[in-house]
């Protein structure tokens, strides 16, 4: 079926991550589905229904009917677009049906972030577990009790560490290897979303911190390790996965001074544009450090600049300094 084609199409030419891949597969055939009634939905059944009248139908009943946000709309409605971007490149459809489908309007809200000084905090109570010594401690029993708490201590720091450092999103940190780290030139090569590769500068503490996490990896597996092998794995071994990676987060900035609202790897990420934003880094830079596609997504970080830039005129200017009234 044309639907497995396109799923092909976007998860081994694409690359779309598994996550991707599936929740657009999802989404695709819930539309065959509703539009039918049936999954048993013919190529031309499919191809026929895919016109702007359809879709808005579609976009009604998830709205009204089943009560979705407009946020998750518009995401099946990308999802869509998506597949019909491939229909046309396949030469199935003239055009994008789903570019003249009106979108609900989202209530934009200003991305969450950690304070600087929260996450210095952090970090600072965290420093033992990046240290030689603590890596020492560890190696003297590695398959001990005492070394599986050694060592999911150390995982844990450099998690928190590398999303913090680096702006990596969580699949991106989860599908580093070895190879990735280029300890020479300090840069960590990320393979992004649609396939694209970008090069993160290290800044040395970090790459030292990943030098001793490495041993310890070594001492755990024997030592059998390639250049492919995966970067961070838990105490068994295993590549990490999102919930480890979910959960790891919430738990070490659980108990934070400073630091509230929603913990989250995406949040350490909207945390470092925000600091360097703050420093007055300039806005490409930043957006080729997070590997955003468009500028417009790396401008919504202006708004901790706004902020700042607010507080300065209130303290500074004459006037903000007594209520905007006149004299003195």
């Amino acid at each position: 079926m044309i639907i497995d084609r396109y799923i092909s199409y976007i998860r081994d030419i694409r690359r779309y991550s598994p996550r991707t891949v599936q929740l657009y597969g999802e989404v695709v055939r819930r539309y065959a589905k509703v539009a039918f009634g049936t999954d048993d939905v013919s190529d031309s059944q499919l191809l026929e229904s895919l016109n702007p009248s359809e879709i808005r139908s579609y976009e009604v009943r998830l709205l009204d009917e089943e009560g979705m946000v407009p946020k998750t709309v518009r995401l099946h409605l990308s999802a869509l677009s998506g597949f019909c971007r491939f229909l046309v490149k396949e030469g199935l459809l003239e055009s994008n049906p789903v570019r003249l489908v009106p979108k609900p309007k989202v209530e934009k809200r200003l991305p969450h972030f950690f304070r600087k000084d929260a996450l210095d905090t952090y970090l600072k109570n965290t420093e033992l577990y990046s240290s030689q010594e603590y890596l020492d401690g560890f190696l003297q029993g590695p398959h001990s009790e005492n070394g599986k708490k050694f060592y999911d201590e150390r995982l844990a720091r450099l998690i928190i560490s590398m999303l913090y450092s680096t702006g990596l999103r969580r699949s991106e940190l989860i599908s580093l290897d070895v190879k990735d780290v280029d300890f020479g030139r300090k840069v960590v090569k990320v393979v992004g979303k649609g396939n694209k590769m970008r090069e993160i500068p290290m800044i040395v503490s970090l790459s030292e911190e990943i030098l001793l996490y490495l041993k310890a990896v070594e001492a755990l597996t024997g030592g059998e390790r390639s250049l492919k092998s995966p970067l961070l794995v838990t105490y068994s071994g295993r590549r990490l996965y999102p919930a480890y990676v979910d959960r790891t987060v919430k738990r070490e900035l659980g108990d934070v001074e400073g630091i509230t609202g929603r913990r989250s790897p995406h949040v350490l990420r909207h945390s470092l544009a925000t600091e360097l934003m703050n420093e007055e880094a300039d806005l490409n830079s930043i957006k080729e450090l997070l590997g955003h596609s468009s500028l417009a997504t790396t401008q919504v970080y202006t708004h901790s600049s706004f902020a700042r830039l607010k507080n300065i005129y209130e303290r500074a200017h004459p006037r903000a300094k007594n209520g905007g009234k006149n004299g003195d």
